[in-house]
């Protein structure tokens, strides 16, 4: 982070050039300092004045400069009398630096000669040129790394330092198109939808260069694009004025065209062109799933739903509903069909597996939120609520042939926000239900195969020389397994795959009951006694294997987790996962990591009720478990927090977990656990796994506080804390309100979490629990400073302070200290919060923790802020935005942002103020909209020093509306910023 310039700029390190350069090849910079290499070593380039005569030579790209254009460079029209020798001397020097070879004398003057790739602007000239080019054809993309790369190569001003008129003119040329290079990039920017993010450099630039219409013009698209109208009219309205009152002149036409466009809503104007976004997700999908290359049958199937998406671009919402029984082959025909619609559907194809016969299905915001990414949207710009990420789904889809598989489905509810709301798209449903609720819908209802089709199906796998042979066998297969396409394909497969078998081995094998249960002629259980042939097969210690790991929720199970559920060596594990996988019963959904189908699931638990035995070891696997969950996130928050005494009260575990030496990885496997680790603590309710559950989310407690999986975190709270209030566990169910305090904190939810804090502290007096004792009053302080409420957070901080005490603590004591701090802040004594925020940074320095000191610098900013030390302050926010950002901490990133914008605001830099406020909006941050309001204010503030009045009255009413929603005090505040506007407003 650039301190005295608010955040960096968007573009990659400059420095030497890509091309590889042999061990004594010249390099020559003077895009920023003039500087010279011979391979990795920088030279010498001696005084200022011999520096501009090395950059008057190099700007002339090989030409020769003569000594009198040379001494008009340097002095102009007054050069001294023995300017001429002056110039020779600096040119000797630089020979013998240089080398003969490369500065030469010819013709009374002097030339290097060198490759030209060794000088960084022909370098930039060049890319520059290619990156034209990629616009010219169409490939914005390329075109925006190319110009990235251009700016890139400047490091700072270029030609820094150096003396003279012919350097200071070309000084001014250069910085001139580096800034028309911006202008540019930015534009591509917008073309390909990245407009949240380049708000906030569009904004600082065009506080330094108030008159430029263009990028003036950039913001206002940028931030309509960004759904902030009100802002880019704004912006329009500031432009007018200023122009008016500097130059005396009206904005361009196509500024005032813009502004017209705005004020119709123009859609158009609302889209980027249709250019595929950045990395990390393309514009245009290719979801669809692999289709089997040995489909068989379902003619008029595939002709019907064929020709209704062939026909998608003159209907609205083109829906076909595939329903059946599980197994009947749902998926394979909407995979076939859809493949062979594609030629239809050139923007793309999205598709989502909705678990629909799951124990809990996927929820529609989260797979909007995974459809919007794949289409290019920034996650900054996704919203939070479910209403807005399908309004900004359909929004992104208008325009665009694109064709959505939505497998799986529980009902229709779950998929009415996925589907599309204009021509040219379609979407192709699949469910074990009828979807007889879904308006204008096509509904299919996929039944068996016909004999002829099963045979054929089996055929195809197990190869037609042996059905051949035992042609009346084979019809006795596919008739015991019921004609269902998923039994044929997996008994077929088995036969396939043991060449000693014959067909009427198989056969024999189906045609005992014992083996073929009587439900294979009923509904979902026709697919279970499919599933019961590959499970006859399994060896003791893989059925063991198979009907255990289907015990655990969550969407995949880690090769670790598994051999902890099966208490087995990993290796040993391994083995019997992928003879599994072998048998298809599961699948590998990447390296080190296993699923099941949901209806093999549903198998995999039937036979574990059925065949585990004794009964206890069901409950055992899942114990052990959990215990890896617990052992290995209690690892990782030590890691985190040393010297937290948190781990020292949880559970014990009789399962050990895995053990990591560095924060890096030990972050990486909390975050790709988060989906298991909070199925586990939701499944684990009954008594004896109750407290582990509650104590494996305070262990996982980072999960809500970056601001991922909130909401899987909540409902798993809710059902332990449900269940502790049902078997009356005091303990746990203080400790499940705590986790709840926490979630709701950070959400921005502070009535919930006040109510959950107060009761927590009302168990730990009863339980003499000191973990809701001391975090749930913390927390408690902590929303009581947001909310004003000071004397009652110093009261609760001091409480949180004692328990932690207590407790030795130490970590904890000092996020308590920072909270104190906050409150003393407020309360004016500023000279005991700069004091209670150094105690809190010293115990975080001694203990060595990392995050949590980044939690201290940041309260310590705060208070050197208000005290007036803005230095310091600058430093400790800085350090602390670093290490929130390496910790993969959004949220309080976003804070810091919000507290470098009220720093610079102080400071009377309202440029820098306003980037690291819009960088707070595109974060987000701790208190959800009442966060986002109070950011508005002082992007507010900012914006109206820099001159941009109507935008920074935009951010106020915006705010404003926020704060009287929410019945917040700092609403009173806004109101005194916009009366004057107002006013001021009316008189013009």
């Amino acid at each position: 982070m650039d301190r005295d310039n608010g955040p960096r700029v968007r573009v990659p390190e400059q420095r030497a050039p890509e091309k590889p350069v042999t061990a004594d090849a010249l390099r020559f910079t003077v895009l920023g300092p003039v500087r010279a290499w011979r391979g990795s070593e920088l030279l010498s380039s001696g005084s200022p004045q011999q520096r501009a005569l090395l950059a008057a030579l190099l700007l002339r790209e090989g030409r020769t400069a003569t000594a009198g254009e040379l001494i008009d460079a340097f002095w102009g029209e007054d050069p001294p009398s023995q300017a001429l020798a002056t110039i020779r001397t600096y040119a000797s020097r630089l020979r013998k630096i240089l080398g003969q070879d490369t500065l030469v004398s010819e013709s009374g003057g002097y030339a290097i000669r060198t490759d030209r790739t060794a000088l960084d602007l022909t370098l930039a000239q060049d890319l520059a040129a290619e990156a034209e080019k990629a616009r010219a054809a169409g490939d914005r993309a390329q075109a925006r790394t190319l110009t990235n790369k251009v700016l890139g190569l400047w490091d700072g001003e270029a030609l820094a330092s150096v003396p003279g008129p012919y350097a200071d003119n070309q000084r001014t040329r250069l910085e001139e198109w580096r800034l028309q290079l911006t202008e540019a990039r930015l534009d591509l920017d917008l073309e390909v939808g990245c407009h949240a993010e380049a708000v906030s450099e569009l904004t600082a630039l065009t506080a330094a260069h108030p008159l430029r219409e263009r990028l003036r013009e950039l913001l206002m698209v940028a931030l309509y694009r960004s759904g902030r109208q009100a802002e880019a009219l704004a912006v329009y309205a500031d432009t007018r004025r200023l122009l008016a009152e500097e130059l005396g002149v009206d904005p361009r036409p196509e500024l005032a065209q813009l502004q017209q466009r705005i004020l119709r809503a123009d859609e158009e104007l609302a889209r980027p062109a249709d250019e595929p976004a950045p990395a990390p997700a393309p514009l245009k999908p290719a979801q669809l799933p692999a289709t089997v290359p040995d489909f068989t049958g379902r003619c008029a199937f595939v002709s019907e739903l064929g020709s209704r998406l062939a026909t998608a671009g003159s209907s609205v919402m083109a829906v076909s509903a595939v329903a059946g029984i599980g197994g009947v082959g749902k998926t394979t025909l909407a995979v076939h069909v859809a493949h062979q619609a594609r030629r239809h559907f050139p923007d793309g194809q999205l598709y989502v597996d909705l678990q629909g016969a799951g124990a809990r299905a996927a929820e529609p915001e989260t797979v909007l939120g995974s459809f919007l990414r794949a289409l290019g949207t920034a996650d900054s710009a996704i919203p939070d609520t479910l209403d807005e990420r399908a309004a900004l789904y359909r929004s992104t889809l208008d325009g665009r042939r694109i064709l959505i598989l939505l497998d799986n489905a529980h009902d229709a509810a779950q998929i009415r926000p996925l589907l599309p709301g204009t021509p040219g798209c379609a979407a192709l449903v699949t469910s074990r239900v009828r979807m007889v609720d879904l308006a204008g819908a096509h509904l299919v209802d996929l039944d068996v195969m016909s004999p002829e089709e099963a045979l054929q199906l089996f055929t195809r796998i197990v190869g037609a020389e042996r059905v051949g042979a035992e042609r009346e066998a084979a019809l006795d297969v596919v008739a015991a397994c019921g004609f269902l396409p998923l039994a044929i394909r997996i008994a077929a497969s088995r036969l396939a795959a043991r060449r000693t078998w014959t067909v009427s081995v198989l056969a024999a094998k189906l045609a005992d009951e014992r083996r073929r249960l009587d439900e294979l002629q009923a509904g979902d259980l026709a697919v279970k006694a499919t599933f019961e042939l590959g499970y006859g097969q399994l060896e003791p210690a893989q059925a063991r294997a198979f009907r255990l790991l289907g015990l655990a929720d969550g969407p995949d199970i880690s090769l670790a987790a598994a051999a902890a559920l099966l208490d087995l060596d990993p290796h040993v594990a391994e083995d019997l996962l992928e003879a599994l996988v072998d048998t298809s019963l599961v699948e590998s959904a990447a390296p080190g990591r296993y699923r099941y189908h949901d209806l093999v699931r549903l198998y995999a638990r039937a036979c574990a009720e059925r065949d585990e035995q004794p009964p206890v070891e069901r409950e055992l696997a899942l114990s052990r478990l959990l215990d890896f969950y617990l052992a290995t996130a209690a690892g990782v928050y030590a890691l985190e927090r040393p010297g937290d005494r948190l781990v020292d009260h949880l559970a014990r575990v009789d399962q050990p977990g895995l053990v990591f030496e560095r924060r890096g990885p030990a972050l990486d496997w909390i975050h790709a656990e988060a989906e298991c680790i909070l199925a586990c603590a939701h499944q684990s309710t009954d008594s004896a796994s109750l407290r582990r559950a509650a104590d494996l989310l305070l262990a996982a407690k980072d999960l809500p506080e970056s601001g991922a999986n909130s909401r899987r975190y909540e409902l798993a709270a809710q059902a332990v804390l449900s269940a502790a209030v049902r078997t009356g566990d005091v303990h746990t169910e203080g400790r499940a309100r705590t986790a709840l305090t926490n979630v709701f904190h950070f959400a921005g939810r502070f009535d919930e979490a006040e109510e959950e804090a107060e009761k927590a502290m009302a168990l730990s007096e009863a339980d003499e629990d000191p973990i809701p004792g001391g975090y749930a009053a913390n927390t408690r302080g902590f929303i009581a400073v947001y909310q004003g409420r000071y004397a009652e957070a110093e009261k609760y901080l001091q409480v949180a302070i004692a328990s932690f005490r207590n407790d030795d603590n130490w970590p904890s004591e000092a996020s308590a200290l920072c909270n104190l701090s906050r409150a003393q802040l407020a309360m004016g004594r500023t000279d005991s919060a700069v004091t209670l925020a150094r105690q809190g940074v010293d115990i975080y320095d001694r203990q060595g923790l990392s995050l949590r000191l980044a939690n201290g610098r940041y309260a310590l900013g705060i208070a050197l802020t208000q005290a007036g030390d803005l230095t310091d302050a600058l430093t400790q926010l800085s350090d602390a935005l670093d290490i929130f950002h390496e910790s993969r901490q959004p949220l309080w990133e976003g804070m810091t942002h919000f507290r470098l914008a009220e720093l610079h605001l102080l400071a009377g830099r309202p440029t820098q103020a306003a980037a690291h406020a819009e960088q707070a909006i595109a974060l987000r941050g701790i208190g959800g909209e009442w966060r986002r309001a109070t950011v508005l204010t002082v992007l507010g503030k900012a914006l109206k020093l820099l001159g941009q009045v109507d935008r920074g009255h935009a951010c106020w009413v915006e705010a404003l509306t926020i704060f009287e929603n929410h019945g917040s005090q700092e609403a009173a505040e806004v109101r005194g910023l916009l009366s004057p506007l107002d006013a001021d407003q009316r008189r013009r």
